[in-house]
Order: C-alpha cells, then structure tokens, then sequence
C-alpha cells in the first residue's frame, strides 16, 4: 500500500497585512487542502477557516475509506462549506461577497480523489515532468480556451484575477471533481496563487525535482515567491508518494 508524506507551509508574503489562506494536511485521515480567501480581511480568513473546518468535521465523521466515500465525501465537503460560506454573509451583511476557492485532496488505496473550485491549483509531478492537474476558473483562462487571446498572456494580463467560480458566491457550485491513480515517486502540490502568480511552472518543476526532502521543498517555494515579489499570501501543500 502507497504511503503518504505530508508537508504544508502559509506565509502573509510581502505586501499583505493578514493571511487569508488556510491549509491542512492529516495525514491519519488521509487527506490535505489548501485554501485562499476573497472578501477582504476578516471575511476572506473566515471563508478559509470555514472551509478547513468543514473538511476536516467531514473527514472526522467516517472510517470508511472506499472510493465511494471518498468521492462522496469530497463533494459534501464543498457542498456543506458553501452553504455555511453564504448563510454567514447572509446574515452578516459588512461580510457580503466573501469566498474562497480551494483544492482538497483525499487519498483512498492506491488512488487519490481532488476537489477544485477557483483559481488555486494542483500540480503532480511524475517521473521527471510537472503536470497541472486542475483548470483555473479565471475570466482570462476562459479567453485562453475560445482562442481570444495567447497563454503567454496570462501573467500580465489586467483582468487575471477575476474569478468565474468560488466557494460562497452561488447556492448550486460548479465543482471540478478529478480521480487518478498514485504511483510510488509521485509528488502532488497544492497551492494558492500567491505562488503561481510569482513563480513560472518550470521553476516549480526545479523546485521539486531537487534532492532535498519536501519540508524544504515547500520552503524554497515559498521563498522563491517572496524574492519574486511576494505580493500575495503565498500556501504549498505537498505530499510525496512514497
């Protein structure tokens, strides 16, 4: 049976004046998130939190590890989180457009089930090659797929952070739910995009090929996006397939 290490690693980076990202990794329930809160302030921690502690009641409650109840558990999780995101803002009016987008990701035997919703996203890195696993839900990564403007573009592009889909925005959420395979050597990265924002995919891919252990793999993450700017919250989440 594959066996999981877990690391995660939050920094506020260099512009913010409080973190709005969250994470969790348990390793005894087999599974990790890493969330970014929008909002503002004190609403986007709050969607993070809400979301973390949603998950991990969710995972808390069963022992039944089949992928079934993975999957199932995965959705609920999302689903649960966003109606507890909404009906906060509903009663709390100066909280009213807060979110968060998030990536969980449960293992079960030998494969993995992950969760995804906004501009957040995972990465497996596999016998040498860095994949992204999940779609950004941007304004201009919809442009990108009707052909309307290059990926070349994205980084500088003026409207890169608008955000089409998120935790707390509508009662019935479009959630991207992917399953896989896990292979020894696998290497699996959350990440806010406090990263991606500031580090290109191919120094990732360095990043991780590297030989040192993952607790410094998300280190030098972290600190490659603060020397980059550093002008978001920046969270890793990685886990080694061992």
């Amino acid at each position: 049976m594959p066996q999981e290490i877990f690391c995660g690693k939050t920094d506020i980076g260099l512009r913010r004046s409080n973190n709005e990202d969250a994470f969790i990794i348990s390793p005894e329930l087999g599974f990790c998130l890493a969330a970014d809160g929008m909002g503002g302030a004190a609403a986007g921690e709050l969607a993070s939190k809400i979301f973390a502690d949603t998950v991990l009641e969710i995972f808390a409650d069963s022992t039944d590890q089949s992928e079934k109840e993975i999957l199932y558990r995965v959705k609920k999780a999302f689903s649960f989180a966003n109606e507890k995101i909404l009906d906060h803002a509903t009663q709390n009016p100066n909280h009213e457009g807060m979110g968060c987008t998030a990536e969980l990701l449960a293992f079960c035997g030998d494969g993995f089930a992950l969760g995804h919703v906004g501009d957040s996203r995972t990465y497996r890195f596999r016998n040498g090659q860095l994949r992204q696993l999940t779609q950004d839900h941007t304004l201009v990564q919809q442009q990108i797929e009707e052909g309307l403007i290059s990926s070349e573009n994205i980084r500088n592009h003026p409207l890169r952070n608008i955000i089409l889909r998120a935790l707390g925005q509508e009662r019935e959420l479009a959630l991207d739910l992917l399953r896989g395979k896990i292979l020894p050597g696998d290497l699996f990265l959350l990440c806010s995009d406090g990263l991606t924002d500031m580090v290109q995919d191919d120094q990732i891919q360095e990043i991780l090929s590297s030989d040192i252990d993952v607790h410094r793999k998300a280190d030098k993450l972290v600190e490659s996006a603060k020397a980059a700017g550093g002008k978001d919250n920046i969270t890793v989440v990685l886990v080694a397939i061992a």
